[in-house]
């Protein structure tokens, strides 16, 4: 599944890319993962937001590029989705690749630290990512800090 890619801060991006970012998040974190929380929490005005959608414009996949110093003194990425409807096509994983590229060129040379939902320590590990904090709670959920250190040239 071919997906068109934007990425743009809030104030960039269209209103309708907005509420449907929102309403992806709100699907998936609060409804379909049972989780109450304020999930728009402030930081999505300090980040870059990477939209998947297909060819009928549909948004399937999303995440946010946290800038250094908001979460933690590196760049991170969080608040990953794909829809319900392209899990398992690989969609995550496109998503994922986009994003890391996105903050590689944002931030040359800088780590990348997430706060990684535990069972998906394993697909993170696959992006290189390392482990670096002992599981704790988040909103319930177990969670663990990773890192992925920046490319070093060959």
């Amino acid at each position: 599944m071919g997906l068109r890619w934007t990425l743009g801060r809030l104030e960039q991006l269209g209103p309708l890319d907005v509420y449907d970012l929102l309403a992806l998040r709100c699907a998936v974190f609060v409804v379909e993962q049972s989780c109450i929380f304020q999930d728009p929490d402030g930081v999505d005005k300090h980040s870059h937001h990477l939209l998947g959608r297909d060819e009928r414009g549909a948004l399937q996949a999303v995440l946010r590029i946290v800038d250094p110093g908001v979460k933690y003194a590196e760049p991170s990425i969080g608040r990953v989705i794909s829809s319900p409807a392209v899990r398992r096509s690989g969609v995550g994983r496109e998503l994922m690749a986009q994003g890391l590229a996105q903050s590689r060129r944002l931030w040359p040379g800088h780590p990348i630290r997430i706060s990684a939902q535990a069972r998906l320590e394993r697909f993170y590990q696959d992006f290189g990512f390392r482990t670096v904090t002992d599981p704790y709670l988040e909103d319930d959920i177990p969670h663990v800090e990773m890192l992925l250190e920046p490319e070093t040239p060959l």
